[in-house]
């Protein structure tokens, strides 16, 4: 960073709005999905229409964030992720005021739309401005933002929407919203575009977005005829793209990233299935707390708040274990803790006692807490600040659609063992068997996420402070 870059940034008013930024999305996707019945009532949503009101939020955040991240690169990190967050909070006042389905999607559309802008800028601006030895703590305390808003997100969004309507959530955030662009435009002064003057790779950007997006929606729509055609297409438009990054000039993801930076490639590939192997552990668990153990939404949702609460103190003090062992050290120990979590739920059935799920999710909730920052360190400082917003665009990609294939897997399972059925006492049995089965296949990723990890840690020498 230049002298002038170092005159006009304060950190700490950076990390105040990298850690609201952070706080802001998870919360955001918690709080919507427990006011989602309500939502759908008062829409007559039926349950696919429902889906898609967090399904298109994580599908457009998902579509986004490597071509964006391009552009940071080029045009300014700070001037996208302003932009970001104008869109996002104008996006969510739209959804508080959205008195049809169309209106309420395209809201939650644009709201993932600017949400990847800023998450990803966010990120690359961190590791821009805190120096090696700083970034593990500061990247430790942004994502703590992350798990408290997903701590807190189901309880002030069933507050806010048994007393003031769903809609007070999207006013929520959006008044957030408006506080971070002013701070952000008052406490942001640089501008990082390493990038500057290189040309944007159009055919590639238009080649990613379209595949990423039947890709993902072919793949949560499986076992149907159109998920497999869409899910094919989408496959075939990714092969694509990576052969025509390889022969640009002036790609919007440099493939030798991955080719050339073993670091870079197996910390990616470790947080995609990390992603994917944990993302459905909440809403599986929730399903079982309430079908299999007869708790209500409330009970459960105070059972679940375990992973979430453990989850925020280690990511906090992963940053600072993070300057005494090596980040990539830490992550695999993350790793690996999470795949214990796992391996432990297999064993779920009509009689497992509550403590052990709540000591299943607090194991969970320390793996992922472990793993997060660390990763997320590796995998910044592995690469040259020319590309940082490339780098944080893939890194979320990784983690959305993770996530989205995480759902997609139990979706199906769920239509596999269960059918089109609704889940009563009678299809128990089934439901325990497509959960155990989904719980198999995470915790065998988990252990090739193990894998990818120690790959990751071997591949460069490493020391305290550094990856």
């Amino acid at each position: 960073m230049t002298t002038q870059q170092n005159a006009s940034v304060n950190k700490n008013i950076i990390l105040i709005v990298a850690t609201t930024t952070a706080f802001i999305l998870p919360f955001l996707v918690a709080s919507i999905n427990v006011a989602l019945p309500v939502m759908g009532r008062q829409f007559n949503m039926d349950a696919v229409v429902m889906s898609w009101v967090s399904t298109s939020y994580f599908l457009a955040i998902a579509i986004v964030q490597v071509p964006l991240g391009r552009l940071a690169d080029i045009f300014g990190r700070r001037r996208l992720f302003i932009i970001g967050l104008v869109i996002a909070t104008l996006a969510s006042f739209a959804g508080g005021f959205a008195n049809s389905v169309p209106l309420l999607i395209v809201s939650r559309v644009f709201q993932g739309l600017g949400s990847g802008m800023t998450f990803n800028n966010s990120v690359a601006i961190l590791t821009s401005v805190f120096s090696q030895q700083e970034r593990a703590k500061a990247l430790g305390i942004s994502q703590a933002g992350t798990y408290l808003g997903l701590s807190l997100g189901p309880l002030i969004g069933g507050l806010l929407t048994d007393h003031l309507g769903w809609q007070s959530i999207f006013f929520l955030s959006g008044g957030l919203g408006v506080l971070l662009v002013i701070l952000a435009f008052v406490g942001i002064r640089a501008e990082w575009q390493e990038a500057k003057g290189e040309k944007i790779d159009v055919i590639g950007a238009v080649a990613y977005v379209f595949s990423i997006a039947l890709f993902m929606y072919g793949f949560s729509s499986l076992p149907t005829t159109l998920g497999f055609i869409m899910f094919g297409a989408g496959t075939a438009g990714l092969l694509f793209f990576v052969w025509w990054e390889a022969r640009v000039k002036s790609p919007i993801l440099d493939l030798t990233l991955f080719a050339k930076n073993p670091i870079f490639m197996f910390s990616n590939v470790a947080a995609l299935v990390t992603y994917i192997s944990t993302f459905a552990v909440n809403f599986l668990l929730s399903l079982h707390l309430q079908y299999i153990n007869g708790m209500d939404p409330g009970q459960a949702g105070v059972v679940l708040i375990a992973s979430s609460v453990v989850m925020t103190i280690f990511t906090v003090l992963a940053g600072w274990i993070s300057i005494k062992f090596a980040p990539r050290l830490v992550a695999t120990v993350g790793m690996a803790i999470n795949c214990v979590a796992l391996i432990m739920l297999i064993f779920l059935g009509n009689n497992t006692p509550l403590w052990y799920i709540i000591m299943a999710l607090a194991i969970y909730g320390m793996g992922i807490g472990l793993f997060v920052s660390p990763n997320t360190n590796v995998i910044m400082s592995s690469v040259e600040n020319k590309v940082l917003g490339v780098a944080s665009g893939t890194l979320g990609t990784m983690r959305t659609a993770g996530m989205m294939l995480s759902m997609g897997v139990m979706m199906i399972l769920f239509s596999v063992y269960i059918g089109d059925a609704e889940i009563t006492p009678v299809y128990y049995p089934q439901f325990l068997t497509s959960v155990k089965v989904g719980f198999i296949i995470f915790a065998a990723l988990a252990f090739v996420g193990v894998i990818a990890q120690m790959v990751a840690r071997r591949s460069g020498k490493a020391s305290p402070g550094k990856v």
